[in-house]
């Protein structure tokens, strides 16, 4: 009777040890890992930048958001409002070209009434036309030099409709680390929700320029476009490469793109390269008011990028965050052992839960040691049992 009561008693204990672990593992899994990531420059408010003896004062200028990185390491230099949220207008055409580039075949398509009919109203346009055929290298001219929002249309038609090109768009933007950026719209045009941000319009700028394609089209000043009475004239739309209406052509320009709707205001990236160095620059919205001011401060803080590379800190990086790609934490292989809870302590960490792993991995521990001496008391009362009925 003894011998029973103990078996029942170790019963009883093992049970408890399951429910206290239980319980353990809910309030494990809804305590959040402690962050132990610093805080990010960026999202800080205002002007952030870090000088150096020597290095020149970053300029004033009106936009509500801008950024200076350099294109070849991703630094960022200097930044205001990096990672607030605006309508980016037509610079939302490089993640477009991002996104479709490898997906819309080369050749020639004959664009259709469908595939243009959802441009919007008072949308700029390079001049495709249903029934005509065109070269895939002409509709991307088209979106890069006159900002044609037909031209996009087809090629977002080509890649299989509007809804899996903003698929794209948004699955390219998530894969860089652009977080701030919501797509409704391919080309850009002003949609409820649609925002993106000096930070990531950057991170696409400089992505750009890395692919040859779209290096191409971005640093083309003049083309010839497809008519009905012969090929006709395009000219690139961003001032700082090709010089227009009292801006004069930034020295060393080399693209990207700019932008204009009403509820953006003038967008601009843009990318020069200058002593080896390559610098892209971000402008959002300028408050001064003249159309020509993005393109001013834009260069002056071209200017003061490369005379200050070299002599100030990086507020931040371009790259993608190593949390957003990387994998998950090592497994062990089928020949490591598992970790002891002692190691685990010792360790001071695990996959981020802190001392609600150190106590799961000893209450597996303490089920493990509970289990082999209640199998070893059954084993001795069986081996007890027998050996009374064979007495008998």
């Amino acid at each position: 009777m003894k011998i029973t009561l103990m078996s029942r008693g170790s019963g009883r204990a093992v049970r408890l040890a399951v429910a206290g672990c239980a319980l353990l593992a809910v309030g494990a899994a809804g305590t959040p890992a402690p962050s132990t990531a610093p805080p990010d420059p960026l999202r800080a408010s205002g002007t952030q930048v870090r000088l150096v003896e020597g290095a020149p004062e970053v300029p004033e200028v009106s936009a509500l958001s801008w950024v200076v990185a350099d294109a070849r390491s991703g630094d960022v230099l200097a930044a205001h409002e990096a990672h607030r949220e605006l309508p980016p207008a037509s610079t939302l055409k490089t993640l477009f070209a991002l996104a479709l580039l490898p997906q819309v075949p080369a050749g020639r398509h004959r664009a259709t009434d469908a595939e243009l009919a959802g441009v919007g109203e008072g949308s700029s346009l390079v001049g495709v036309e249903a029934g005509r055929d065109y070269a895939v290298d002409d509709l991307w001219r088209g979106v890069f030099l006159s900002s044609g929002n037909d031209a996009v249309h087809v090629l977002s038609a080509m890649a299989g409709g509007k809804r899996a090109a903003v698929a794209r768009m948004q699955a390219t933007a998530e894969r860089l680390g652009a977080r701030d950026t919501r797509v409704v719209s391919p080309d850009g045009y002003d949609a409820p929700g649609q925002v993106s941000s000096a930070f990531d319009l950057a991170v696409f700028g400089r992505e750009g320029l890395r692919d040859p394609r779209f290096a191409e089209y971005c640093r083309t000043a003049v083309a010839d476009f497809p008519g009905r009475e012969g090929a006709y004239g395009i000219r690139n739309t961003n001032r700082l490469l090709t010089g227009a209406e009292g801006v004069e052509p930034y020295p060393g320009a080399i693209g990207v793109k700019n932008g204009y709707t009403s509820k953006a205001g003038n967008t601009l990236i843009a990318a020069a390269k200058r002593g080896g160095r390559t610098l892209v620059v971000t402008v959002l919205n300028p408050q001064d008011g003249s159309s020509g001011a993005v393109y001013e401060e834009a260069r002056s803080l071209l200017d003061w990028g490369f005379r200050a590379a070299g002599r100030v800190r990086p507020v931040g990086s371009l790259e993608p965050p190593v949390a957003a790609g990387a994998p998950a934490s090592p497994r062990p292989g089928p020949s490591a052992k598992p970790a002891t809870a002692a190691q685990v302590a010792a360790s001071g960490q695990a996959d981020g839960l802190g001392w609600w792993t150190v106590a799961l991995a000893a209450c597996a521990a303490a089920l493990t040691a509970g289990g082999t001496a209640v199998g070893a008391r059954r084993g001795w009362w069986r081996r007890g049992w027998w050996w009374r009925r064979g007495a008998r």
